[in-house]
């Protein structure tokens, strides 16, 4: 049975940010485990047009380590596209070159093992190691790092409903059956709503559907993108979150959806200026509902249709909505994964039942052994799902495991003050 020095757990982004950062540290041995048989992030959203709402600093490594090998313009240049990237004076990438760019990556690392599902989890209090089993085949280390990402989520008023609803997440292998349908609703609010209601409307003309979106905000939010908002996104306000009482985290994470979950200003101007283009030839077969949320719904088999039981929050009336094709472009939310049961009481738990994330993003009560991506807005803030904060991090985490300080981990970036100087 092999021994390593930590085995992460899920390869999304973060992982595998880590195995490209720890790839030149002799000291570090890490083995990455992937249930899936290769890496694709988020391939029911790859449109053409959509693209990151970061900039290309925020890869897998340069915030770390901007020497990397494993950049993203390491990638461009070694695939022939740095000149091209240049002259297209953009700093968001694509979605679907950044998937690329991470697929190039992992192609390059001799440690990840796909098609490798983790069963359970136990731990020896003899030689404090945790074994990792998969299947048949057991695997050990020091440390573990979980980045098992965040599943769809469903709203309860649509669970269990028949027919061929779709999550966003898998929208273009059904898009040719949507298009073929009479009515379509997309129900959401967020960047992946506004991308498939945009897709939907260029073709609403060709195909003749009626095309309805719903959302519950109260207008179609732009992501809040101005410098000072950003420097939430920085280690001086991770700090500031952190100490915060835990009923206070919980509040400001409810409201602070909108810092990081709205529509790209771009997009938002674009959908507006295809509807106004569309509405010279007279009315448009599409409505956009704000205010609303669903609160019921069933699905009538012999009809084919959807009936969506709606209210409009602010008016406080209710109303129905009958449409053939449903699209939830719902988000996603994370689900503590079940092999950590055997390990559950090594693990911190605060008082809502989520991970008690310390500081340095450990949730063992040693602080240093079990780690944890991106499953932390109600302790480190929009800084845990944010990419350009992942190898900031991941950087914390490789220090914890070695023991020093490998890649120099900026401490403050802020030019304003978060809280009262103790």
């Amino acid at each position: 049975m092999s021994t390593h020095d930590f085995i992460a757990i899920g390869l999304g982004p973060y992982n595998l940010g880590l195995a490209c950062l720890t790839a030149p540290l002799g000291e570090l041995d890490g083995l990455f485990l992937e249930a899936r048989p290769d890496f694709d992030w988020h391939p029911g959203m790859m449109l053409d047009s959509a693209r990151l709402q970061t900039p290309f600093l925020s890869d897998l490594v340069t915030l770390a380590d901007p020497t990397s090998p494993f950049s993203f313009l390491s990638y461009l240049k070694e695939v022939g596209r740095l000149y091209p990237f240049y002259i297209r004076e953009s700093f968001y990438p694509l979605r679907s070159e950044y998937n690329e760019y991470c697929r190039w990556a992992a192609a390059k690392l001799p440690n990840i093992r796909f098609g490798h599902e983790v069963t359970s989890i136990t731990h020896d209090e003899r030689d404090g190691l945790y074994t990792v089993h998969v299947g048949h085949t057991e695997f050990r280390a020091r440390h573990l790092v979980l980045g098992t990402g965040t599943p769809p989520h469903v709203p309860p008023a649509c669970a269990g409903l028949g027919g061929d609803v779709i999550h966003n997440s898998r929208y273009l292998e059904h898009r040719a059956a949507l298009r073929a349908k009479r009515s379509i609703t997309v129900v959401g609010s967020g960047q992946s709503a506004a991308e498939i209601y945009q897709d939907l409307l260029g073709g609403i003309d060709t195909h003749g559907y009626q095309l309805n979106w719903v959302t519950r905000s109260p207008r179609f939010f732009p992501l809040e993108y101005t410098k000072l908002t950003l420097e939430i996104t920085s280690p001086d306000y991770v700090d500031y979150f952190h100490a915060l009482p835990e009923p206070t985290r919980y509040r400001l994470e409810a409201g602070q959806k909108g810092l990081f979950k709205g529509i790209n200003s771009d997009l938002v101007n674009d959908i507006y200026d295809l509807l106004y283009a569309k509405s010279v030839h007279g009315t448009v077969p599409t409505r956009l509902m704000t205010n609303t949320e669903v609160g019921t719904a069933a699905y009538d088999e012999t009809r084919g249709v959807y009936t969506l039981g709606l209210r409009n929050v602010e008016q406080e009336r209710d109303f129905t909505l009958e449409t053939e094709g449903l699209v939830l472009a719902t988000g996603y939310g994370y689900r503590t994964p079940a092999f950590l049961e055997p390990i559950r009481d090594r693990i911190r738990w605060d008082s809502h039942g989520r991970f008690d994330l310390a500081r340095n993003y450990s949730v063992d009560h040693t602080g240093r052994g079990v780690f944890v991506q991106n499953a932390g807005t109600h302790t480190h803030s929009i800084t845990s799902p944010d990419l350009g904060m992942g190898a900031y991090r991941n950087s914390w985490i490789i220090r914890e495991m070695l023991g020093r300080e490998h890649y120099p981990i900026e401490k403050s970036i802020a030019f304003q003050e978060f809280g009262v100087a103790s």
